[in-house]
C-alpha cells in the first residue's frame, strides 16, 4: 500500500474509532521505497543524505508524518504495524504504550531466537547496537495511529540514504540478516499479530512454533 494511501487510511479510522463505528484495530502493511519525516524540528529533514535528484531517480518518496520520532525508510520487506485503538479508560500512558509496541516486537523476535531487547534512552527493539524496529506513535485524545516498522527482508542499504531516526552512531539490521536465512514475511506478520493480542488483552487465533534452522 502507498504510503500516502495509509496515512489517509489511517486519519479516517481515527475518526471513525473516536465515533465507536469501528473496534479496535491494527493494521499490517508493507509500503514501496518512503521517508516519512516525524514532527521533532525539521522532522529529520536534515537528516536526508541523498539529494533530490537522487531520491527521485531511485522512485522514493518523502512525507511528513505527522507522528512523532525523526526520519525513517520504509519499504519492500518490512512489516509496518499502524494501531488505531482506544487507550482509555485503563492505558492512557504514553510511555506505558510505547513500551508495550515494543515488547510485541521483543516476543516476536524471541520466536525466532533472536535475543532483542530496549536501549535506555532510545526508542525501538534493538539486537547490540543495531536498530531491528523503529517506532513512531501519535495519540490524539488517546486514539492512537502511526505506529512501528519491524525489518523482516528489507533492503538495508536504503538506510543509508538517511540517518535512521537521526541516530549516527548505531546501525539497522533485519531477521534475515540476522538469522542468515529467508524468512516468509507473512508469517512474521501473523506472529506480531498474535503477540500484539496477547499484550494488548484481545483475543488471537491460534499460531504454532516457528520452525527454527540452523
Amino acid at each position: 500500500m502507498a504510503y500516502g494511501e495509509a496515512l489517509a487510511l489511517q486519519r479516517a479510522l481515527v475518526e471513525d474509532r473516536r465515533a465507536n463505528r469501528v473496534p479496535d484495530l491494527l493494521l499490517l502493511v508493507e509500503h514501496p521505497h518512503v521517508l516519512t519525516l516525524g514532527v521533532r524540528g525539521d522532522g529529520g529533514r536534515s537528516h536526508i543524505l541523498a539529494s533530490d535528484e537522487t531520491l527521485a531517480a531511485r522512485r522514493i518518496d518523502v512525507f511528513e508524518a505527522g507522528r512523532g520520532g525523526d526520519i525513517t525508510y520504509h519499504g519492500p520487506g518490512q512489516v509496518v504495524g499502524y494501531p488505531i485503538i482506544d487507550l482509555k479508560p485503563d492505558r492512557c500512558d504514553v510511555h506505558r504504550y510505547v513500551r508495550d509496541l515494543e515488547e510485541v516486537l521483543i516476543r516476536a523476535a524471541a520466536d525466532y531466537g533472536v535475543d532483542a531487547g530496549r536501549v535506555e534512552g532510545l526508542t525501538g527493539v534493538w539486537v547490540g547496537r543495531d536498530k531491528l524496529a523503529a517506532i513512531g506513535v501519535r495519540i490524539s485524545r488517546w486514539i492512537t495511529s502511526h505506529g512501528f516498522a519491524f525489518n523482516v527482508t528489507t533492503d538495508l542499504d536504503y538506510f543509508n540514504l538517511i540517518v535512521p531516526c537521526g541516530i549516527a552512531d548505531r546501525g539497522v539490521t533485519s531477521l534475515e540478516r540476522l538469522l542468515g536465512r529467508a524468512i516468509e514475511w507473512r508469517e512474521v506478520e501473523d506472529r506480531i499479530a498474535a503477540h500484539f493480542c496477547g499484550v494488548f488483552d484481545r483475543t488471537a487465533p491460534p499460531i504454532g512454533p516457528v520452525e527454527l534452522k540452523s
